[in-house]
């Protein structure tokens, strides 16, 4: 696919250019008549050196995006007109591009949910199965809205937990180049100035001065080490055996694990009552629930369920199994089944640990400054004792 540059004549005789993407310049002057414009010239657009990262649009965008396509639906503009106007005041490139080849498919007898699912990088899993049930129910507009609520509610939770998991990362990087180059740089001098006496060190000054001179010795193998170490910690995780392990690891390690398994709740809850809330059947929303829970315990877990549930059995039994959800969730979720009013409880549940996940990140914040501020003050107060230690000797003896 090639961009083309063009220039054209509207039914009303308005004068337009534009950008469009196709095969050939026959496409273009295709594309180009579905949208009643009469082209007047058609040219291949220069090459441009861009740096794409994966294509992906990030989610608050397309929270944007969903919830004007929304609006637009709401106040009964055609679906046509709606995508044309949504691309055109969008800045996101790749996502420009998606809804120009969205538009041209609709115009060839592709529905939404179709076209959208072409473009499985942007638009999810989650965001095609509703968007199916929109349009097959008549109600696109409320579940665009639905849609839009949930992403940028999702993308609320996403941001707490990158913040909350990128100020422990920050302080341990500064805490360890501290350490470093109090052994590579400044620990060597206190070691020349004890080198011209021959008085025997004391035991902690020795220590730290062994510690110096295997980490300036070694210190290109220990970071390649530390390399390989992360990159083979990365590429275990990618295998399904590794992400269960690490995901086991996470939701049973004191603290972080609180925040891990809060934030699995709220995600699953919000996205399973989002589903079945808009329409979709419970076979079909758990199935996307569990391709976008982030957790592969809870993930078998919830492929169990839909066992369970072909069997004829409850939602809420293999849940528990899981050993992710509390007893409480699990009663809620049992109670919805009862009453019928599953998708509102999840929803609930959900608000809930949306709060519970924000008390989580203000507690592992709160713990881990301190700690690092008296493990790294250990660190270095004790080096620092350590060389200032032979000088306090000195000291004695002379007088």
């Amino acid at each position: 696919m090639s961009k083309w540059m063009y220039k054209g004549k509207t039914a009303q005789g308005k004068e337009v250019a534009g950008e469009i993407e196709a095969a050939n310049k026959g496409d273009v002057e295709i594309l180009l008549r579905k949208k009643r414009i009469r082209a007047m010239s058609i040219k291949r657009k220069p090459m441009e050196l861009k740096l794409n990262f994966g294509g992906s649009v990030p989610l608050k965008v397309l929270a944007r995006f969903t919830r004007q396509f929304s609006a637009m639906t709401s106040a009964g503009l055609p679906l046509i007109q709606c995508l044309d106007i949504l691309q055109e005041q969008t800045e996101h490139e790749t996502l420009k591009t998606a809804i120009m080849q969205v538009a041209a498919d609709i115009q060839g007898g592709g529905t939404l949910a179709d076209s959208l699912s072409k473009h499985k990088k942007i638009f999810s899993e989650l965001y095609c199965h509703m968007i199916a049930a929109g349009e097959a129910g008549g109600i696109l507009d409320t579940i665009l809205m639905r849609l839009a609520e949930y992403q940028e509610k999702a993308d609320a939770l996403r941001r707490k937990i990158k913040g909350a998991m990128t100020y422990p990362v920050i302080v341990a990087i500064v805490a360890v180049a501290a350490v470093t180059i109090l052994m590579v740089f400044v620990v060597p001098i206190f070691a020349n100035m004890f080198a011209e006496g021959n008085n025997q060190l004391p035991l902690p000054t020795r220590i730290v001065m062994g510690i110096s001179d295997f980490v300036r010795t070694w210190i290109v193998g220990i970071l390649a080490a530390t390399g390989l170490a992360g990159f083979g910690l990365f590429r275990y995780y990618k295998t399904d055996k590794g992400h269960l392990k690490i995901d086991q690891i996470l939701l049973n390690t004191p603290v972080i694990g609180d925040l891990e398994r809060k934030s699995c709740i709220s995600r699953f809850t919000r996205t399973l009552g989002t589903l079945l809330n808009s329409g979709v059947s419970i076979i079909d929303a758990l199935q996307v629930t569990a391709k976008t829970s982030g957790n592969k315990v809870l993930e078998l877990g919830i492929y169990r369920t839909l066992e369970s549930i072909s069997g004829g059995q409850t939602i809420a039994d293999p849940l528990r199994a899981t050993g992710v959800f509390p007893p409480m969730v699990i009663q809620m979720i049992a109670v919805g089944e009862r009453t019928g009013g599953l998708s509102e409880m999840l929803v609930k549940i959900s608000d809930f640990y949306d709060d519970e996940v924000d008390a989580a990140v203000d507690n592992l914040t709160s713990m881990i400054e301190p700690l690092v501020i008296v493990v790294l003050g250990s660190i270095i107060g004790g080096v620092l004792v350590a060389m200032y230690l032979p000088m306090f000797e000195m000291a004695g003896t002379v007088g």
